[in-house]
């Protein structure tokens, strides 16, 4: 049989699909992931599923991929990597993420830990995306419409916060709701370009660590 992917018959589509999530599996671990929980929750989430059909032969390519509205699905790498410094060592059992997006960062982080809660600010994209994870029967997660920067202070404080957008500085409301010991990873704005950032508790404060460059849309206060 000729024609799109989307032509092919179930079975193989799912085989496709598979060697993909392989071929990506390895990437990751030469990209320098060395958390196999991260590679297996990266690669076993139905990527596929979170993008438009028409990009479904791309899904698992390491590239970030348009999912309307000005808005990204992130590269596998970047939320392998964001993931992985949030979680390693010790952390975390609730996680607040700022920005639902497609839903698919959300899908990784509620197969590593016991509770996901997820804020996005464009309305279409969260129906999308809880219709999604439904279907996905993530029954560990919780999805809210709202400004993103605002937190969700009537779960806080969490053990980790993921932002999947680039902030101007560590947004004040966010920070105060994470938990002693806690973890913020987020994208800054500096003078060159942004920086993915990780963001500790403390009984002294917060400790930041610069982990590497990294690109993402801006963060944006109210709703849309």
């Amino acid at each position: 049989m000729t024609g799109s992917p989307a032509a092919l018959p179930a079975a193989g589509r799912a085989s496709n699909h598979a060697r993909a999530r392989l071929r990506l599996a390895a990437r990751l671990t030469a990209a320098g992931i060395g958390d196999d929980r991260v590679i297996t929750a990266v690669t076993q989430v139905p990527r596929h599923l979170f993008v438009d059909e028409a990009l479904a032969t791309h899904a698992y390519d390491d590239a970030a991929l348009p999912i309307g509205h000005g808005q990204t699905i992130s590269q596998p790498y970047t939320v392998a990597r964001m993931t992985e410094a949030l979680l390693a060592p010790g952390c975390c059992s609730t996680v607040l993420e700022i920005g639902t997006g497609s839903g698919y960062q959300t899908a990784v982080l509620a197969a590593l830990v016991r509770r996901v809660y997820s804020v996005e600010r464009v309305a279409a994209l969260w129906q999308r995306a809880e219709a999604r994870l439904r279907g996905l029967r993530c029954r560990n997660v919780r999805l809210r419409y709202g400004d993103g920067a605002l937190g969700w202070q009537e779960y806080a404080p969490f053990d980790g916060i993921l932002i999947t957008a680039a902030a101007h500085g560590v947004p004040r409301q966010l920070a105060a709701q994470l938990a002693p010991g806690g973890r913020m990873v987020l994208p800054l704005n500096d003078g060159d370009g942004q920086v993915l950032v990780r963001l500790t508790r403390t009984s002294a404060g917060f400790r930041h660590e610069v982990l590497e460059p990294v690109t993402f849309v801006p963060l944006l206060a109210g709703v849309a």
